[in-house]
């Protein structure tokens, strides 16, 4: 199986990464992982501009920046994992860009030719916060919940790390999250 992993944090070594980290080296062995860290790429807010309507055979989009060639490594994987650190309840504005530009990933909603160049992907999210999950990390899995529908993925799960407050907070609830995630997306 192929997993690319997209990390959104600003934040190339912080706790997020760490426990992607975890969770990539326990599917490794017999399993591909492609590890996108968006926050070294240039991807730039959605225009609205809606041309990427105008081809169904292809995402598309006038911008020429980095998120094409991302969505393409998203296609050629079997399996997603979102993980980014919670910003306001939600994404941090690097993987906020990349989330609103999915809207050229799927042609035709809400009508018969409704299609997504991610259907039947599966897709887990990975998020590490300062707080509790309860009253905090609420928001950021009902927008997943959103963009994985709108994807027409499979949902896997979502993971949440609570309570990092420090680098070294994330080392034991972090390495539990990774085992799970690994064992529900690899069977690992």
């Amino acid at each position: 199986m192929k997993i690319a992993t997209i990390l959104g944090s600003p934040r190339r070594n912080g706790n997020t990464a760490k426990v992607l980290s975890r969770f990539e080296a326990l599917v490794t062995p017999g399993h591909e992982v492609d590890r996108v860290n968006v926050a070294s790429h240039k991807v730039n807010g959605c225009l609205g501009c809606g041309k990427c309507r105008e081809n169904r055979d292809e995402p598309g989009c006038v911008q020429k920046d980095d998120a094409l060639p991302i969505f393409k490594r998203m296609m050629q994987a079997d399996a997603i994992v979102y993980a980014a650190p919670l910003y306001c309840w939600d994404f941090p504005a690097q993987m906020k860009a990349l989330i609103d530009r999915h809207f050229c990933l799927v042609k035709g909603y809400d009508t018969p030719d409704y299609k997504s160049f991610l259907e039947g992907k599966r897709v887990a999210l990975l998020v590490t916060c300062d707080g509790p999950i309860e009253d905090n990390a609420d928001v950021i899995q009902i927008v997943f919940d959103r963009v994985s529908d709108y994807g027409k993925c499979r949902t896997v799960g979502k993971y949440i790390v609570p309570s990092c407050t420090a680098p070294g907070a994330v080392d034991s609830k972090g390495a539990e999250v990774a085992r799970r995630m690994a064992a529900d997306i690899a069977g690992r």
